[in-house]
């Protein structure tokens, strides 16, 4: 009897990835997807709310309208490219903040919410290495990367209830199940490890969208180093917490550069 349930459950998996798989721009990966990206949004719109109602934005003028000019920069090339495959990103309202705080950080949450911090403009240096930051984070909205987790842990605890199904009928557990998928435990923003597959995905699109905005995506080998002698000199950013850099990574890059500079207009 057991082994006939284990091979029902088997074949419920094998067909749900089958039902249930989204492709991501660019790199063509198919992923999981349980969720209704509206739903999630709708769910980011609140905490996002409760973010910027307790956290102090950045009285820096000029460094604020930096972020939100590379933002909208990056955004916009990729609405125009998404558009351009039929892959219209509905619901997205894009908003760039740079909070005040020492945080060496940056996230993003569905339906193109990115906050930066204060702390890693030293190493960002200049608008090109902002952009390496920012389109990192738009690559993993644009990926739907927390969809994707949230989805894979909605197969694994609640043998992949549809996500309104489970606010209904289990909405602590899923409330759980969002703070894990987007980080949101402690404190907002402390974003948990994305996959070794979505962080490597995130730089390969990052590269390509800053490219498409007109950034020199050469300017990703720079950051990255810096952050990497960052981790090395003992001071552990909390980018990096959640980014993981080291050589591979930026070898890694490194070979995604051809790709990128054929997107890349000056």
């Amino acid at each position: 009897m057991q082994t006939a349930q284990k091979k029902l459950c088997a074949l419920f998996v094998v067909l749900l990835f089958l039902v249930a798989c989204s492709t991501v721009a660019v790199t063509g990966r198919s992923q999981l997807s349980l969720v209704p990206e509206s739903q999630l949004i709708a769910m980011s719109q609140q905490q996002y709310g409760d973010f910027l109602r307790e956290n102090a934005l950045s009285k820096d003028r000029n460094a604020s309208q930096m972020v939100e000019r590379v933002g909208t920069r990056v955004a916009g090339a990729v609405e125009r490219y998404m558009r351009q495959q039929g892959m219209a990103l509905e619901g997205y309202a894009w908003e760039f903040k740079l909070v005040a705080s020492d945080q060496m950080n940056a996230w993003a949450m569905p339906g193109g919410k990115v906050v930066v911090y204060e702390g890693i403009l030293p190493i960002t240096r200049d608008e090109e290495g902002l952009a390496v930051v920012i389109s990192h984070e738009i690559a993993h909205a644009v990926a739907k990367h927390g969809s994707e987790r949230m989805s894979h842990l909605l197969l694994a605890q609640l043998g992949g209830m549809a996500l309104s199904q489970a606010l209904s009928d289990k909405p602590q557990q899923t409330q759980a199940l969002w703070m894990t998928a987007f980080g949101l435990g402690a404190q907002v923003g402390v974003l948990m490890p994305y996959s070794r597959v979505q962080e490597n995905e995130a730089d390969h699109l990052g590269l390509v969208f800053m490219a498409m905005a007109g950034y020199n995506p050469n300017a990703a080998v720079d950051f990255w180093q810096r952050m990497t002698a960052k981790k090395q000199g003992g001071a552990m950013p909390e980018f990096l917490s959640t980014h993981p850099s080291d050589a591979t990574r930026i070898n890694n890059i490194r070979s995604l550069m051809p790709e990128a500079m054929q997107y890349y207009r000056r």
